[in-house]
């Protein structure tokens, strides 16, 4: 008797222990993971800014978010699994992305320098006509796939990081993905918190044509 619950107690302790092992090694590969893919979407563009501005409105903010986060989990998987070097070997995919996501930016940018004239009368950001969901998709859809950074950062750089984790590749993508759903989700729905700001019409003016700006910037300079 006292033996079979010896027996028992090692056999637990051993599956704790693998247990404990196999999630050390987990967190051994999706911190970094989460980390690189969260550094690589933080900065200030044109997407997060579109992103931002439809939470701000209270504007298919779901929709939003499910294809910004979908699409970077797209496009993780694609670099991880080798698409990177694809992409490296072929530069016309770049290049077709570059001048495209130029033109669209350009674009986007009349579009918010003109809203910022046009809306002055408005006071609240959730008060302008909805759009439809098709075409806040489309918009949406543009402003991450005619991004070339989003092909040289997303799929290459962190592509080429991934190799370094070949022994858990799983749990580093896993870890990529998830930063972009928590980031994504966060900013579209925790920019509601700035609503009251954005209540009065100077300040939904300035974002507007900082956004202009910020599209204007990034277009000039796929050009260069």
């Amino acid at each position: 008797m006292a033996s079979a619950l010896k027996t028992e107690i090692i056999y637990c302790v051993i599956l704790l222990h693998r247990l404990i092992l196999g999630l050390f090694n987990f967190m051994q590969a999706y911190l970094p993971g989460f980390a690189l893919g969260l550094s690589l979407i933080l900065a200030i563009g044109a997407q997060n800014a579109f992103v931002l501005k439809q939470g701000l409105k209270k504007q298919h903010v779901f929709l939003v978010c499910t294809i910004c986060a979908l699409s970077d989990a797209i496009l993780i998987s694609l670099g991880v699994s080798g698409f990177g070097a694809l992409v490296e070997r072929f530069p016309i995919v770049e290049q077709i992305a570059r001048f495209g996501g130029a033109a669209f930016l350009m674009v986007y940018a009349a579009m918010s320098f003109y809203s910022a004239y046009k809306t002055r009368h408005s006071l609240n950001p959730e008060g302008s006509a909805p759009e439809s969901a098709l075409k806040i998709a489309l918009i949406c859809l543009g402003f991450t796939w005619l991004n070339p950074h989003v092909y040289l950062d997303t799929v290459v750089l962190l592509g080429s990081i991934s190799t370094q984790y070949s022994d858990n590749i799983e749990a580093f993508t896993l870890g990529a993905i998830s930063a972009s759903f928590v980031f994504f989700y966060s900013l579209g729905y925790g920019s509601r918190v700035l609503i009251p700001v954005f209540q009065k019409p100077r300040a939904w003016q300035i974002l507007e044509v900082i956004i202009g700006i910020i599209m204007s910037a990034l277009a000039i300079s796929l050009l260069r």
